[in-house]
């Protein structure tokens, strides 16, 4: 379930940051929809580690490292 979360939020900062290039292009009125944009990817990706921190305290995700104990 949370893994599932993880990967639409990371999915969903994508097309923010690809809607934001998109407004960058093509938006030449100073519509404020590309700041607008990237704002949206920052709030998703605050709201990403926010998530992942969660799940790691309640022990939903483990961490592992490179060098295996």
């Amino acid at each position: 379930m949370i893994k599932f979360l993880v990967l639409a939020l990371l999915a969903a900062v994508v097309v923010s940051l690809f809607s934001g290039l998109f407004f960058l292009n093509r938006d030449q009125s100073g519509s404020g929809r590309m700041v607008r944009a990237l704002t949206i990817r920052i709030t998703l990706s605050v709201l990403l580690f926010i998530v992942l921190l969660i799940a790691w305290r309640t022990g939903a995700i483990q961490p592992h490292g490179i060098i295996p104990k």
